[in-house]
């Protein structure tokens, strides 16, 4: 039997985290957060003093094998899900823009994202996989039953990230969030292998003006369809 895959693709800031992990969820699937696996290997490249020196053939073969043997660990408590790495908690360190930064910089070295495409694929397993991130329907899961892409304006991605930072007790500045926000579509859309685009067959969902609630629902009613199929 072929595992029930959904997809969520879209820009950073577009909500895919959040809806992601309320479609697994409602479902009971597993979630794959494919963006945590991209800042957790951006964090630790920068911590090993590699990242800004991904043009050096020794320093690129020290960070693949990096990415090939991350100790990572996602742990569901009540409050939400723990990433740990290396042992250590870097749930709120892993979200910060300038980890965001450190991720979009590792997603565009084809041979970092080649040593993470086994990883992301070992999620797939029943009763099913909500796999969120860039490239999930275009490159990691193109069989997947439902392919959906998740956009919203800039503007609005960019406010509503304010917000959580000002949640988690952080400052922020909504000119530099949106000037970073915009460097990393160009980066992502530009990128030569696995550029973010939506799947020919994607479901898309223009979130800028619709509550959380209101596009959960535009997501269930498509999934429940493309899943009977």
């Amino acid at each position: 039997m072929t595992t029930q895959i959904i997809t969520i693709d879209g820009p950073s800031g577009s909500g895919k985290g959040t809806l992601a992990a309320k479609l697994a969820a409602h479902y009971g699937f597993h979630l794959l957060d494919s963006g945590a696996l991209y800042r957790l290997l951006g964090l630790s490249l920068f911590k090993n003093a590699l990242l800004e020196k991904l043009d050096d053939e020794n320093a690129l073969q020290q960070s693949v094998k990096i990415a090939t043997n991350l100790d990572i660990k996602f742990v569901s408590t009540e409050q939400g899900t723990q990433v740990l790495l290396d042992g250590e908690d870097v749930s709120q360190t892993i979200r910060t823009e300038q980890v965001g930064e450190y991720a979009s910089k590792v997603a565009a070295i084809p041979a970092l994202r080649a040593a993470l495409v086994d990883r992301q694929h070992a999620f797939a397993s029943e009763p099913g996989l909500v796999a969120d991130g860039r490239d999930m329907a275009t490159s990691i899961f193109p069989q997947a039953k439902a392919k959906i892409y998740l956009t919203a304006s800039a503007e609005s991605r960019a406010s509503r990230r304010v917000k959580q930072l000002q949640g988690m007790g952080l400052d922020a500045k909504i000119s530099d969030i949106l000037a970073n926000i915009q460097a990393r579509d160009k980066r992502d859309m530009e990128r030569t292998v696995a550029p973010l685009k939506p799947a020919e067959d994607a479901y898309i969902i223009d979130s800028s003006t619709l509550s959380i609630e209101e596009v959960f629902n535009l997501m269930v009613n498509y999934a429940d369809k493309m899943l009977a199929k």
